[in-house]
Formats: C-alpha cells, sequence, structure tokens
C-alpha cells in the first residue's frame, strides 16, 4: 500500500508478479499508457515479461492506425479485469475516512 500522492508508475517495479505461467513462460502485462515509457519498458525486458502496455499520443503526434489497432486488442483483454473492479465498486466499495496512512493501513486490512 502507498499513500494517494504516490502514482502507480512510480513503484512500478514492486506491483510486478515475478511468477510464471502454468507452462514456464513469463506473464504478459497489460496496463494503460501511463505507463508507457521508456524506463517500464526497459523494466519489462530485463525481466523477460511481455510488455501489452498501451501506446500513448500526444497533441501534435496522435497514434496512426496501426498502433489504434494494437492498443484495441489489448483492450479486450484489460477490459474484463477493469469490470471486476468496476462492479466491486458498484456494490458499495470501500470508503476508507480516515487521517494518517497508518489508520487508513489498519482499516483496509479489517474490511
Amino acid at each position: 500500500m502507498s499513500d494517494a500522492a504516490v502514482h502507480d508508475s512510480q513503484v512500478f517495479e514492486e506491483l510486478l508478479d515475478q511468477t510464471t505461467g502454468a507452462k514456464g513462460e513469463q506473464r504478459r502485462i497489460y496496463a494503460d499508457s501511463a505507463y508507457c515509457s521508456k524506463d517500464c519498458e526497459e523494466t519489462l525486458v530485463a525481466d523477460g515479461f511481455e510488455s501489452q502496455i498501451h501506446e500513448k499520443g500526444s497533441r501534435n503526434h496522435p497514434l496512426t492506425d496501426e498502433p489504434k489497432v494494437s492498443n484495441r486488442i489489448k483492450s479486450k483483454t484489460r477490459a474484463r479485469v477493469e469490470h471486476i473492479f468496476g462492479a466491486q465498486h458498484a456494490m458499495g466499495g470501500h470508503i476508507v475516512r480516515t487521517i494518517g496512512f497508518a489508520r487508513a493501513n489498519v482499516q483496509i486490512r479489517y474490511l
């Protein structure tokens, strides 16, 4: 856990699951374009992961058709996972109303 001021991309390496798949291969990493950086890609290559991170366009350099198609294919898998979190939130989610990281940590563990 970390506080809300820490962006997920800052603790990217800690979020990676180092276990292998059923056939012994490294797992694919699906993520949105917030994780699209050279550092993240280098980390994945070094650890043997297959990157399925969405590509990001910018104001003066929009995505071409090929990255758009690639992102759409990756989204089919990501959407199945994201729907689970959306369903949890729709059922009430977990609202933490405490001051301080230590108190919030305790409350989350006993929800």
